[in-house]
């Protein structure tokens, strides 16, 4: 267990359960559901919270990389584990070693595949990533039939699936709809190359929520499975998720300041009157960034207090004059509910200028994980 620090996120599992299920509940028994575990599962903790998905019934489970991959079987993962940014030459062995699906976006990897495949006397199934507007990885529709051709022809290789992504499901408007027209286009003609090509997926959060008929056979959310919607536009009240992530400190230090008194680098607030500042050992280093400066609002007695001055590498000033009885080591809620009060990750967004996605990955990645609602009820397991 790691050392104890003044800053933890806190992960409820059985938040991430409930948005799985929910998820499953809405697209129905004849959809499958891809878990998207990428990027340490949002900041969430790659391995406990693939777990927690497989504990809610997930057989799909979605990663950027390789290394991801291999650390979620090494945990004893099983189901699918789509490598969506591809493997690399180098790491073709470990593909057929730990049975993984790669994304192919081009004939750059086939080769090594083959190569690790008819080595090893077996098949490798991927899936063939089409570019429908994302302007990111994937071959174009007019090359896909010709890309599923040669994926077919190379020896221990097949189509398993056909993926794509969406970039403006998320917004009032946007060409989903025709988007989803070429992908579908695209699945049609491979299917009479590739019969094994069962998987089509292409529907991120945004799509689950807004736009049912692209769900094809399997759909690929993010976000919602860590609790939040992906936009405004995307919010469907029959649909409700948890936000499974909190952030906390404490007081360190309490201080009585006088009218005119300047705060923190440059002097960035100067007290209107007498005030009393709470000092919390949190900063950039903890991926609370300088952007936060003046604008944040935290969570102390159950009472919302202003940040106030410039937010340092690893310590922030709130003004607590409102908050009656703040005293050091006095809990500070950063991100999540204290009192009837509720800071989320849209909000903490809203004052960076940015979206949700980054807060999460931002405050899970550089603090001390501690988890809660474990399907076994073991309390407090922590990691960093």
């Amino acid at each position: 267990m790691a050392t104890p620090s003044y800053n933890w996120v806190s992960v409820d599992l059985a938040a991430l359960r409930h948005n799985f299920s929910a998820l499953k509940a809405w697209v129905g028994h004849t959809v499958q559901v891809m878990a998207v575990v990428k990027a340490d599962a949002y900041g969430h903790g790659l391995v406990p919270a693939a777990q927690a998905f497989a504990a809610a019934g997930a057989e799909t489970f979605g990663v950027a990389e390789m290394e991801e991959a291999v650390t979620l079987r090494e945990a004893g993962l099983g189901g699918e584990i789509v490598v969506l940014f591809g493997a690399p030459s180098m790491a073709a062995a470990e593909v057929v070693r730990y049975n993984l699906s790669p994304v192919v976006f081009g004939p750059e990897s086939l080769t090594a595949l083959s190569q690790a495949a008819v080595a090893a006397q077996q098949e490798i199934g991927v899936h063939l990533k089409i570019d429908v507007g994302m302007g990111r990885l994937g071959v174009l529709p007019a090359e896909a039939t010709a890309m599923a051709a040669a994926i077919q022809a190379t020896p221990g290789l097949y189509v398993a699936g056909l993926l794509s992504h969406f970039p403006q499901a998320d917004l009032a408007q946007g060409g989903t709809e025709e988007q989803y027209h070429a992908f579908a286009k695209v699945r049609d003609a491979v299917a009479a190359l590739a019969p094994r090509a069962s998987l089509a997926h292409i529907a991120n959060s945004a799509a689950v929520l807004r736009f049912l008929n692209t769900h094809a056979t399997m759909v690929r959310p993010g976000i919602s499975l860590y609790g939040y919607y992906p936009s405004a536009v995307s919010i469907r009240p029959e649909v409700t998720f948890k936000p499974a992530m909190g952030f906390h400190t404490q007081v360190l230090q309490v201080k009585e300041v006088p009218v005119g008194y300047g705060v923190s680098y440059g002097h960035r607030f100067v007290t209107q009157r007498p005030s009393r500042l709470a000092v919390l050992p949190v900063g950039y280093d903890d991926g609370y960034l300088r952007s936060l400066t003046n604008r944040a609002q935290v969570i102390v007695r159950g009472q919302r207090a202003p940040v106030v001055g410039t937010i340092c590498m690893n310590a922030c000033m709130v003004d607590v004059t409102d908050v009656a009885g703040v005293t050091p080591g006095d809990a500070v809620v950063l991100m999540g509910e204290s009192g009837g009060e509720t800071i989320d990750a849209d909000e903490i967004a809203g004052w960076m200028g940015t979206i949700s996605y980054e807060v999460l990955c931002l405050f899970g990645s550089r603090n001390r994980r501690v988890y809660s609602g474990a399907a076994d009820a073991t309390p407090g397991k922590s990691d960093c």
